[in-house]
């Protein structure tokens, strides 16, 4: 038996490759197919089974892809009602893979159709459940997304049920893969391990040791985090389906002159400017938007840019392509091109660009003291209880969208977050919508603590 967790940070997802007696099965994959067609090809083993856990809300799933290139069976759990042609198999149901079996446990809360894959080898001893957003390392799946009909304490109460009937009841060794890891959004204290057992979560994960279902309620439906405008499109097309994701490639890696570039741009496309923020600083075309694809990419998207907003690229060469396959992993399907050669053609061209100014925490200390600038920390809300800035404003970088008129355009803006990228991104959506004076911590809050701590707030306010 050979079990495979194929991790993707920015999403922190996982999807697993799972194979036994040369028969392979593969948990919630990502859009493009290739790399587990070529995982099974090096292994000579035959895709069987694309389990999906449920309709994902974060990623658009790679399921239909790779069961219409390998002949694999696409399953769900109970209560699923996909638009495409599936499995829907019963609570319990037993699937033959190899010399193994991997048995559906139907667990809703997190969805109603949310399903658990619970793994036996050929002695039938159980070996491993795949939990997807159900059960994760140090928490559980939030209650509140792609709930038809059901309030969020309806589907917390199936959750319980679920868990106590299905998942702690499994033997203490039981290994646990989880479908995400920490800074997803589909939980809210994820921890950053891959795996552990049933046994470390029952001691050791907040929602499992709630003392009742009332407890249990109470804990996991408070202070969930703001739902990212996507996730209600991606789960839409996961249940409904896609356009392959061959086409969605080749209608979206287009290299654009210099001057298609602008007109599209006139027309009104959004510039989404992914490079490294420090080199966005040093020059950007006037009004892109900075999301770096070295940090949180497909999060900050999902959060900043609309659903159905037509963008154009402006990347790292070379990294065109990944550029276009992250945005389709979240359903942005718009995009028109991207700027071939860079920034450096528009630079060899003349044309208008602008810069974000940066400082480190020893030039912010004197540029408080001898301007009038004004402190805007984007970070979320348990980070700034930690520590912040003396006098700083706080919008999380996930509410920015909505509360930045809040803020006065003429003023003079510092920002800063935990180590520069969201500060970057604020920086850009802030200049984007008209404010002139914006400028960015170089190294965030960490480079105050450790350069400049006389600048943080000695007394922290109640958050």
């Amino acid at each position: 038996m050979f079990i495979q967790q194929i991790y993707t940070n920015c999403l922190a997802h996982a999807a697993y490759y799972i194979e036994s007696g040369k028969e392979a099965a593969v948990i919630d994959p990502l859009r493009d197919p290739e790399p587990y067609i070529k995982m099974a090809r090096e292994r000579g083993a035959t895709i069987k089974y694309v389990l999906e856990t449920h309709f994902h809300a974060d990623f658009v799933s790679g399921h239909i892809d790779l069961a219409n290139k390998t002949g694999a069976t696409i399953v769900f759990g109970p209560d699923a009602n996909p638009g495409y042609k599936s499995y829907i198999a019963e609570d319990l149901e037993r699937l033959k893979l190899g010399n193994a079996h991997i048995q559906v446990l139907h667990t809703p809360g997190h969805t109603v159709e949310s399903a658990c894959y619970l793994l036996l080898n050929e002695k039938d001893e159980k070996i491993a459940v795949f939990t997807g957003d159900t059960l994760f390392i140090g928490d559980v799946g939030r209650p509140d997304l792609l709930s038809g009909n059901l309030g969020k304490e309806e589907l917390a109460a199936m959750l319980f049920d679920s868990l106590q009937s299905k998942i702690k009841n499994l033997p203490d060794y039981v290994i646990v893969y989880p479908g995400h890891g920490a800074g997803s959004a589909c939980g809210k204290n994820i921890s950053s391990d891959s795996s552990s057992t049933i046994g470390e979560q029952k001691a050791n994960n907040y929602a499992l040791l709630a003392a009742d279902k009332d407890a249990f309620i109470k804990a996991v439906t408070t202070d969930l985090p703001m739902i990212p405008a996507y996730f209600f499109k991606d789960a839409v097309i996961n249940k409904k389906g896609c356009l392959p994701f061959e086409e969605v490639m080749k209608n979206n890696l287009r290299p654009l002159t210099v001057n298609e570039f602008k007109a599209i741009k006139s027309d009104g496309a959004l510039v989404l400017d992914t490079r490294d923020p420090m080199d966005f600083a040093a020059g950007f075309i006037k009004g892109a938007l900075n999301i770096g694809l070295n940090g949180d990419f497909a999060i900050w998207v999902g959060t900043l840019v609309d659903t159905d907003a037509r963008m154009i690229l402006v990347t790292a060469p070379g990294k065109e392509k990944e550029a276009v396959e992250r945005l389709s992993r979240i359903g942005y399907e718009r995009v028109d091109g991207y700027l071939e050669g860079g920034i450096t053609e528009w630079f060899a061209a003349k044309l208008p660009y602008d810069n974000i100014m940066t400082f480190d925490s020893k030039e912010c200390e004197t540029l408080l003291q001898t301007e009038d600038y004004n402190l805007l920390d984007v970070r979320n809300r348990m980070e700034v209880a930690k520590h912040r800035m003396a006098g700083s404003f706080h919008i999380p970088l996930n509410m920015l969208k909505s509360k930045y008129t809040t803020l006065e355009k003429e003023n003079k803006w510092l920002i800063y977050c935990a180590g520069g990228y969201r500060s970057m991104i604020a920086a850009s959506f802030l200049m984007s919508k008209g404010f002139h004076f914006v400028g960015s911590i170089e190294g965030g809050i960490k480079e105050v603590i450790a350069h400049s701590p006389q600048l943080l707030e000695i007394e922290m306010e109640q958050q």
